[in-house]
């Protein structure tokens, strides 16, 4: 039956597109999505014109049977070529695409330079993305060919690095508070770069220019002891400076030796109100602990927890939001400088001051290990000082 509208009178086909005529791509319109020619059952070319007059640009299209979708190469404009000599240069790239899909074969990002490199590196990894965007895209070793880097380049760079102040705050307005870069996070950077290196590049022969990893060495014995330790009244003091949003928070930090980040994930559900009981799922170790709550602590929780749903964050943010490491930073540099505190207090201090406090309570230091979701090792390392004091002052009270 033929082809009619809806009077009657028969419609005209539409006119097939036929990139390979100069003409005829000359004539297209400029727009976002590109006009598309099959050439064969699953693979398809592209062409976009450009708004400014310019050659355009030439897209592959490939159809991948066993994702389900289409995958999309950018070719660029052969602009070196003569006009009629372009499309049949863009058919053989986008035939070799479609080869390359149905033969299973993985479509390569061009990875040129440094910048390229971590960018790859980033795709599946959001904390080396903000990473590189603080301190490589912009930085002069972004653009150093990866054929072309030195040791000088990368040894360079960590020198910028070292000498960059870490940012305490993340407001736009208001006081910017910083502190002199810690040892521990320049290993952290610096061994984000490395893996984004070492998936493309070979390591170059030692003690030469080419030995482009010497410089990203970690620096030793960076993960010291945290020696900063607020009293009792100095948190006290910090939860009267505090923001009001960020106050039940930073009051449970002040109450519980939980990692920020543990206490930060926690849910209503993980709360029992009958018992008094918290199960910590999300933590470093990645073992999920239940530990009996003291009064005040139980007393807090259940307030947090009141006509929430159990999945619902249990230290939730004004905009519904649990707390991160970006969001905590702000209100407590803040009340830090507000009340005085030494500007290097940050969560983990709290952290570190409550477990300091129960040691000094004569809690035996594996229940303590348990509470806060640590190694006893770990807590014999950093603390064991503190449990010999409490010891002595025990023996001392025997004293006729």
């Amino acid at each position: 039956m033929a082809d009619v509208t809806s009077k009657g009178s028969k419609r005209k086909p539409a006119k097939k597109l036929d990139l390979s005529r100069v003409g005829e791509r000359n004539d297209l319109k400029a727009q976002r999505e590109p006009h598309w020619q099959r050439l064969r059952a699953g693979c398809f070319l592209g062409f976009r014109p450009s708004k400014r007059g310019g050659a355009g640009t030439w897209i592959a299209r490939a159809y991948d049977e066993d994702a389900g979708t289409y995958r999309l190469k950018a070719l660029g404009d052969f602009g070196a070529l003569a006009g009629n000599e372009r499309f049949a240069a863009a058919k053989r790239e986008a035939e070799k695409l479609a080869e390359l899909v149905e033969a299973g074969g993985e479509m390569r990002a061009k990875i040129e330079t440094v910048a390229d490199a971590c960018r790859e590196y980033a795709k599946t990894r959001n904390e080396a993305g903000q990473r590189f965007g603080r301190y490589v895209y912009d930085d002069p070793i972004a653009k150093v060919r990866l054929d072309k880097l030195r040791r000088r380049h990368v040894k360079e760079w960590r020198e910028r690095l070292e000498a960059q102040p870490a940012l305490v705050t993340r407001r736009k307005d208001g006081v910017q508070v910083h502190r002199k870069r810690a040892p521990s996070t320049v290993n952290r950077d610096m061994a984000i770069l490395r893996a984004a290196l070492a998936k493309v590049l070979s390591p170059g022969a030692p003690n030469s220019e080419a030995a482009w990893q010497e410089p990203l060495k970690s620096i030793e014995n960076a993960n010291g002891r945290r020696t900063l330790y607020l009293d009792r009244d100095e948190r006290r003091k910090l939860l009267q400076h505090i923001d009001a949003e960020a106050a039940p928070f930073v009051r449970g930090l002040c109450l519980l030796p939980l990692r920020p980040g543990a206490l930060a994930a926690l849910t209503a559900g993980d709360f029992d109100r009958r018992t008094a009981e918290l199960s910590v799922g999300k933590d470093k170790t990645g073992k999920p602990r239940r530990i009996q709550l003291p009064q005040e602590a139980a007393s807090l929780l259940a307030e947090q927890a009141k006509d929430k749903l159990p999945g619902a964050s249990l230290f939730m943010r004004s905009n519904g939001k649990a707390w991160d490491k970006n969001s905590w930073k702000v209100p407590i540099a803040a009340a830090v400088v507000a009340a005085g505190l030494p500007g290097e207090a940050t969560a983990y201090t709290l952290r570190h001051s409550t477990i300091t406090d129960l040691v000094r309570a004569g809690l035996p230091l594996l229940t303590i290990a348990q509470i806060s979701g640590t190694s006893a090792e770990m807590i014999e390392r950093h603390y064991g000082h503190l449990a010999s004091d409490a010891a002595v002052k025990a023996l001392g009270a025997l004293a006729l």
